[in-house]
């Protein structure tokens, strides 16, 4: 509990147990009043404060306002009447216990979003003359060498130079395993370092790396709200003057027309005290705290798990999501081409793989790294003595004296080699020495090991219709699609193909169900900015991607998706059951305060009551693990 909670806490108690003492005790008239203010005034001092601030500033018609005017009320009756006190300070009491109920739902929410903040670095370690000097992290510029020690949080975005070590990434991606990373391997900021020193080259300006990203989209959060809090903030400025205004009319026009058109006595406290029950049960307190609370617990639920919501009007479309339209590459895929096999070779696989590695050693095309961590050995360009480039078809070297010819069957033609044709799908990169087919070595896009699984629990989840959009050649894209259970599929799409692809889908869908489209590369950024909602891998996504995207996956785990889904289904199913309740409950209680068949303490029911009832409802939204 915050030290505020802990103040509050130690008021209600006071009062309550005020207030029981002062049942036991024989007074009466001004002592009894003097001695009853001080248990209403410990608990009801800062309500009365924020009225007379609301009325001054003409902002009155709020939930302070209300229980100021209904307790204040209850007490003139009470001394004109019956003498007894107890209700006006059980109204201030229970409704500073659903306050404190609410304060303490709101902070335990915006503990797991203060988690995230915690990411923050303070300073960056830049190594002068042989001893580290701190400095802010803003003033590092791109390509600098940094060193983050063990038990530091890792300022910037970049490269391992030098060292290894233990990554604890679960502030930004959920996952309690550590991460290893050594020599070469990119490392994201906010991880904390656990073990190994480790020295950074930063790729990224501090602006701009994954820590201020994950700050900035956390903080703007609760600035887009949905079309449910949206109805609920207009719902509550008319309809708190309207119950006010009610009110007063309920008190004053019944006993003027009992005196003037029915000849009886005006019976004026009977009906300002219905009056001041019907202002109690009218405060709008559980759906104006309850509805924004349960948004927020359901986004502070979701960034626990890795999963960042930019604002709860995007919780609310994912939770109508019906169709998912996925990128393929870095998306289902890992992006990362590997040496997937080796077929028809005359020679050991290690060494047709280092002639193949060593003849595309000077090209940083993505086949000729894959090559090369295949060979998985310091390569000795010595051995190469020419290089011949042949765009679009491959490359013919000459290796340890021997000439090598490594690329696609077009390259075999115009060599006029007879190669064999391979059925397997990938880059197939034929192998021709001296002349002489020697093979060929199959390269492909490695598919994520849970991409399946996600896939499949899309359509647990409710999901009609899963799409796959990518630029790649369709016996890939087709293979991809069929091995993980994808219902549709279009290859060798462009960027502006696929955003065409996407908006002929949003025309053929109901008009209820929305689309969300997952994707990484900055090509992706116009078609997440088109889609209803846009998901995007944000561990290795580019920067374009995940500013266009209004939720982000921080591990790139694509099963998370189908998480978000359930985690905003919970959370809207959970706002709709409070409104209902809320205004359910309200209903029948005005009815019965106005009629004067319920009194004040059925008001504290109606009102209090059902705000924590709500709060704890809310509260449910935290509790995402298990979805």
């Amino acid at each position: 509990m915050s030290k505020k909670q802990k103040k509050m806490l130690f008021r209600i108690i006071m009062a309550a147990v005020l207030m029981v003492i002062l049942q036991f005790l024989p007074v009466t008239g001004m002592i009894r009043f003097l001695l009853y203010m001080v248990p209403y005034l410990i608990i009801g001092y800062d309500i009365l404060i924020k009225a007379g601030k609301g009325i001054r500033n003409r902002q009155m018609f709020d939930e302070s306002f209300l229980m100021a005017i209904a307790t204040v009320g209850a007490i003139v009756l009470a001394v004109f009447k019956s003498g007894d006190y107890t209700e006006a300070i059980a109204v201030m009491l229970f409704y500073q216990i659903g306050e404190w109920f609410q304060s303490y739902a709101v902070g335990k929410s915006r503990r797991n979003i203060s988690e995230l903040m915690d990411i923050r670095p303070d300073y960056a370690n830049i190594e002068l003359d042989g001893k580290l000097d701190q400095v802010d992290p803003d003033e590092v510029e791109v390509g600098s060498t940094i060193v983050v020690q063990p038990g530091e949080k890792v300022p910037i975005d970049g490269i391992v130079m030098e060292g290894s070590s233990s990554l604890n990434t679960s502030a930004l991606t959920g996952e309690s395993l550590p991460r290893e990373v050594s020599v070469g391997d990119e490392i994201i900021s906010g991880c904390i370092n656990m073990t190994g020193r480790i020295k950074i080259q930063t790729t990224k300006e501090f602006g701009e790396s994954t820590v201020s990203r994950i700050l900035d989209l956390v903080e703007n959060a609760s600035s887009r709200k949905s079309k449910s809090e949206d109805f609920i903030s207009k719902f509550a400025r008319v309809y708190t003057p309207l119950v006010c205004y009610s009110a007063l009319a309920l008190a004053v026009l019944p006993p003027l027309f009992r005196v003037f058109f029915m000849g009886l006595p005006a019976d004026w406290g009977e009906w300002v005290y219905r009056a001041l029950t019907f202002l109690v049960i009218s405060c709008p307190c559980a759906l104006v705290v309850s509805i924004p609370l349960s948004f927020f617990a359901g986004i502070g639920g979701a960034s626990k798990e890795g999963i960042l919501v930019k604002g709860s009007n995007y919780l609310e479309t994912l939770s109508q999501t019906k169709y998912v339209v996925f990128d393929k590459t870095g998306t289902l895929t890992q992006g990362v081409f590997e040496v997937n096999g080796i077929h028809h070779n005359k020679m050991e696989n290690e060494k047709l793989v280092e002639y193949a590695a060593l003849a595309e050693s000077a090209s940083s095309h993505p086949i000729s790294k894959s090559l090369q961590r295949a060979y998985g050995k310091e390569l000795d360009r010595s051995r190469v003595t020419s290089v011949q480039e042949i765009s679009g078809r491959g490359v013919i070297a000459t290796v340890d004296g021997k000439e090598i010819a490594a690329g696609n069957n077009k390259l075999m033609n115009e060599l006029n080699i007879k190669y064999i044709d391979c059925h397997h799908v990938g880059t197939i990169i034929h192998m021709a020495i001296d002349g002489e087919y020697a093979g060929h070595i199959v390269i492909s896009d490695v598919v994520k090991e849970n991409s399946r699984e996600a896939i499949a629990a899309l359509k647990t989840s409710g999901v009609e219709k899963t799409v796959m959009l990518t630029g790649d050649a369709k016996n890939v894209a087709d293979q991809v699609a069929s091995s993980l259970g994808i219902q549709e599929v279009y290859s060798e799409l462009l960027p502006a193909g696929k955003v065409s692809k996407v908006e002929e889908l949003l025309d053929k869908k109901p008009a209820r169900a929305k689309l969300a489209f997952v994707g990484d590369g900055i090509n992706d950024a116009p078609v997440l900015s088109r889609a209803d909602i846009g998901i995007a891998m944000g561990a290795m996504g580019s920067d374009a991607a995940i500013e266009a995207a209004d939720i982000v996956l921080m591990d790139d785990d694509p099963v998370k998706i189908a998480k978000a889904i359930r985690i905003s289904r919970k959370c809207l199913r959970i706002v709709y059951e409070n409104i209902w309740f809320a205004i359910g409950i309200k209903a029948i209680c005005l009815v019965l305060g106005a009629l004067g068949i319920a009194n004040m303490w059925l008001a504290v029911f109606a009102d209090v009551g059902v705000m924590i009832i709500a709060v704890l409802n809310a509260i449910r939204a935290l509790f995402v693990k298990n979805l």
